[in-house]
């Protein structure tokens, strides 16, 4: 009796990541689709940062936003999707403890962080849009400096609290994990103790990182969409949406598939749709943000075609 009870009250030293999907038939064109996909995201973001660095002309405050953008997708792709293609061929995916709390550490620094320059992203339109003669007295280097710090702090903050909450945990009835990577709730569904803290905690964080970040986006829109129906001029007008656009749709990507997945799950078939839905802001969004801030936007073109005039003569 005594031998069960400590085998019981062991904690596992590794967990087995099911992945997306234990279909035979479906492991070799899944692996394709999403090695294309994380090439693209590695190579979309690289050439968007490269361009932002090396073109004096991009040395401006939204595309300093930008850069960070891209850097920040381009590092949480990297913490989960290598894992995730190992997967398609292995019987057995498994992760340690320390490397998957490592994996979720970062996940939840970079996605948080993301969130959190979304925000400042948008109150950087504001400013551009409804107090264009204040904006190069308001937006400063310093200031913009401040506001992707205190992004990253957020993000850093919001990371030690949902991690350092798990480290309390015990995971001693099942080690595994029904998701391509060691998220929250997938991880809160297989421990054996108590997870109540854990559950809150992570609804307060997620709803300041999601909830509030996207009320004050929504609000800065509103400001903006208030002050371009006061316009006379079309030009104007077509001026304004250009420079909203593309953050209006990575915004709308970013913190409705967010939402969608971190809906708190209360069944096992709950956190398997999750995984699913997380793929959206996981390699969706991820993919998508060089392609939605460069192809409709004629600052990135020009640059594009210096640096290509400039490599190639």
């Amino acid at each position: 009796m005594k031998q069960m009870a400590t085998e019981n009250d062991s904690s596992v030293s590794e967990f087995i990541l099911l992945g997306l999907t234990d279909q035979p038939e479906l492991q070799l064109p899944l692996f394709a689709l999403f090695l294309l996909n994380y090439t693209a995201t590695m190579v979309g973001n690289l050439t968007l940062m490269s361009l932002i660095l090396v073109n004096s002309n991009l040395h401006t405050p939204m595309y300093f936003f930008i850069f960070n953008l891209s850097f920040i997708d381009f590092c949480y792709s990297f913490v989960f999707t290598p894992k995730m293609l190992m997967k398609f061929f292995l019987e057995k995916n498994t992760i340690s403890f320390k490397g998957c709390m490592t994996q979720l550490f970062f996940f939840c620094f970079f996605v948080n962080t993301e969130s959190y320059v979304l925000t400042a992203m948008a109150y950087d339109r504001y400013v551009a849009i409804c107090k264009p003669l204040l904006y190069q007295a308001i937006m400063l280097p310093r200031i913009c400096c401040l506001l992707i710090f205190m992004s990253y702090l957020m993000g850093f903050a919001s990371a030690m609290i949902l991690t350092g909450l798990m480290f309390r945990l015990n995971f001693c009835n099942s080690n595994i994990i029904n998701h391509y990577m060691c998220d929250i709730f997938p991880l809160l569904q297989i421990s054996c103790s108590d997870t109540y803290v854990n559950e809150r905690m992570s609804s307060a964080v997620v709803g300041t990182a999601i909830i509030l970040c996207s009320l004050l986006i929504l609000m800065s829109y509103a400001l903006i969409l208030f002050n371009i129906l006061n316009m006379s001029s079309g030009k104007g007008w077509s001026k304004a949406l250009g420079t909203c656009g593309s953050h209006i749709i990575t915004a709308s990507l970013f913190y409705g598939s967010g939402l969608l997945a971190y809906v708190k799950p209360s069944s096992p078939e709950t956190v398997g749709q999750g995984k699913f839905l997380t793929v959206f802001y996981t390699c969706l969004v991820p993919v998508l943000n060089p392609l939605i801030y460069s192809l409709p936007n004629k600052d990135v073109k020009i640059a594009l075609k210096k640096t290509l005039k400039r490599i190639t003569s």
